[in-house]
């Protein structure tokens, strides 16, 4: 049995053939389930300018379904440093912080949130990919104007997205805990915990490493119906692959007939030998030995499922079979 917390992260797949106020509707939906399972929090991740993926902002997500519910932890998981003024950042999540104590999380990543190469820079008024410097300086200048400037009284719990080592070499140097993406870079991760475990200083936000990792988890009764509601996307990533971001979601059916290249075939095997997909008793066991490996204290499950029926069903399969009450 999994014996630390479980939460989810909300990506918002547009489904082919529905609307963005279809995906809308059902991450309200999504939430209060969440809620009604036991999971510990619920993030939104924050993308822009895809086909396959909702460009909702987490902050007015988090503030909707926060206040749909009473006890579920939410946030970003993440918002995009280099799209946003770190005052405008710290306000936000200050106030819902305030309105909703205990309750919510301010994930900050570095990503731009897009493929698009004029849509990242729309998103930072013409200015290129971020520096270093540049996303440490933001991160802590986020963090600073939550103490000094914002100061409501209860405030959000920090975590700093990351898919490298360098990610986490910041983490550790400003004290966060770290939201590591296995999901996204599944290789990186054993050495990027070691380094951040190895270098963690103590903070105000933390006084010792602690470790979220989010794992792709696909539960279904079956090893065969977890294969199908994993084809579509199966499909977006074969797209990623080939530098390609504006792959629509399609349904299982069209996955189903979907042509993929032998190097397509070979890489998203791998990726998914690194994931949680198949029957309660193959995710269990994938979910308990990515813990026993990387010591992770928390995981987070995001599940890119084509029907919300089929995305609560993983859910409620993990909590029925994997999810043990001391965990919740």
């Amino acid at each position: 049995m999994i014996t630390v917390p479980l939460s989810a992260l909300e990506v918002a797949m547009v489904q082919t053939g529905a609307r963005a106020a279809d995906t809308l509707r059902d991450t309200t939906e999504f939430a209060r389930r969440l809620e009604d399972l036991g999971y510990l929090r619920l993030w939104y991740a924050e993308h822009h300018h895809s086909p396959a993926i909702g460009a909702f902002p987490p902050v007015v997500l988090t503030a909707h379904a926060a206040a749909l519910t009473s006890s579920i932890r939410l946030g970003s998981g993440g918002v995009l440093a280099p799209n946003h003024a770190p005052i405008m950042l710290a306000e936000q999540f200050g106030t819902l912080a305030a309105m909703h104590a205990g309750r919510i999380d301010l994930g900050i990543g570095r990503g731009p949130g897009t493929f698009d190469e004029p849509t990242a820079r729309a998103l930072r008024r013409g200015a290129g990919p971020t520096t270093d410097d540049e996303y440490r300086n933001d991160v802590s200048a986020t963090l600073r104007f939550l103490v000094d400037e914002v100061a409501l009284g209860p405030l959000p719990e920090p975590w700093l997205l990351s898919s490298s080592t360098a990610g986490a070499a910041l983490a550790a140097e400003l004290g966060l805990p770290i939201a590591f993406a296995h999901h996204i870079r599944p290789d990186n991760t054993l050495a990027a915990l070691n380094h951040y475990r190895e270098h963690f200083s103590p903070s105000r936000w933390c006084d010792r490493p602690r470790v979220l990792i989010c794992v792709e988890t696909i539960c279904a009764e079956t090893q065969k119906e977890a294969a199908w509601l994993a084809g579509p996307m199966d499909v977006v990533k074969a797209g990623l692959l080939r530098g390609r971001g504006d792959i629509p979601f399609p349904t299982p059916e069209e996955a189903a007939t979907h042509s993929f290249a032998a190097e397509e075939v070979q890489a998203l095997a791998s990726f998914r030998a690194q994931q949680a997909h198949g029957s309660p008793e193959t995710v269990a066991k994938h979910l308990m030995d990515l813990v026993a490996v990387t010591r992770a204290d928390e995981l987070m499950l995001v599940t890119p499922v084509y029907a919300l029926a089929d995305r609560l069903r993983s859910y409620e399969l993990v909590k029925q079979h994997i999810m043990t009450p001391a965990a919740t």
